[in-house]
């Protein structure tokens, strides 16, 4: 079935959970919405997990309509959110209208993912007015970690939990259809999506959220030097890769590979020509 906006407010008036999964190309996309995904974030993670970035911070625009365009081309029924990188939002209202119909017109996403509370408000409301959806993002938002000092859990005090709660709301009236709510504490984020009407998608914020997603490299633990303390492993695929690869590299070395049974035959007539 096909997921849209509306098919994201409506699970949370049902209590139907939302999983939602981030994607950089083609052939994942459509292995994920082939398994029926609701939602797949064209993540700006794309600058740590395939362009070997230490941030978010290095990512641009061409660098998420590259990939979103990959990812719409292999999705039928889940919903895409692009997510605006950093500068693409914060240095007007027109240039956040702007790229953010860049993500629609260009790079066909159904939707767009801001970071950040009050201060992107404005910009929010006019992406709105322009017929475009958008995803909020609270609490651990990547492209503000120099502020925040690193990657840290956020909301751990009155002051800080209740300016959370208060953007949750200001989103919600700037017209957001979600938010996601990263790295928070679980009964504060349980709060917020008590007191919101758009649905809270969690990263690391508890079981309470109205859905949940991961970046599928942590979840399929991809790497396996780095797991951050909110991600299940689903399945160890780095591993998998790896002895894949390994004993490739050992069947050619040693001439085990390819055998007959992988390779093309020629006529013997034609054959004795061509000594």
């Amino acid at each position: 079935m096909k997921n849209t906006v509306s098919t994201f407010i409506n699970a949370k008036k049902s209590g139907q959970k939302l999983a939602m999964l981030t994607a950089y190309d083609y052939s994942t996309a459509k292995m994920f919405d082939n398994c029926g995904i609701n939602g797949i974030l064209v993540g700006d993670s794309l600058g740590m997990v395939c362009l070997g970035y230490k941030d978010t911070l290095k990512v641009t625009m061409e660098d998420m309509l590259h990939h979103t365009k990959a990812v719409t081309r292999g999705v039928e029924n889940a919903l895409v959110v692009g997510d605006m990188p950093f500068m693409s939002y914060q240095t007007s209202v027109y240039d956040a209208v702007k790229n953010a119909g860049r993500f629609i017109k260009e790079a066909d996403a159904h939707a767009v993912k801001l970071e950040g509370g009050a201060q992107v408000c404005e910009q929010i409301e006019a992406i709105v007015k322009a017929q475009i959806p958008v995803m909020g993002h609270l609490g651990l938002t990547p492209q503000s970690i120099n502020m925040f000092g690193g990657f840290k859990v956020q909301g751990k005090n009155e002051e800080t939990a209740k300016k959370l709660i208060e953007d949750a709301k200001r989103l919600e009236a700037a017209g957001v259809f979600s938010i996601v709510l990263e790295c928070i504490p679980a009964k504060l984020a349980e709060i917020i999506t008590n007191e919101v009407s758009v649905p809270t998608i969690g990263i690391g914020a508890g079981a309470a959220c109205d859905g949940q997603i991961l970046v599928y490299h942590d979840m399929l633990n991809m790497f396996g030097d780095f797991k951050p303390k909110f991600v299940k492993t689903f399945a160890n695929v780095g591993s998998l890769i790896t002895e894949g690869v390994k004993q490739y590299i050992d069947e050619v070395q040693n001439s085990k590979f390819p055998e007959k049974e992988h390779c093309f035959s020629i006529n013997e007539e034609t054959l004795k020509k061509l000594y």
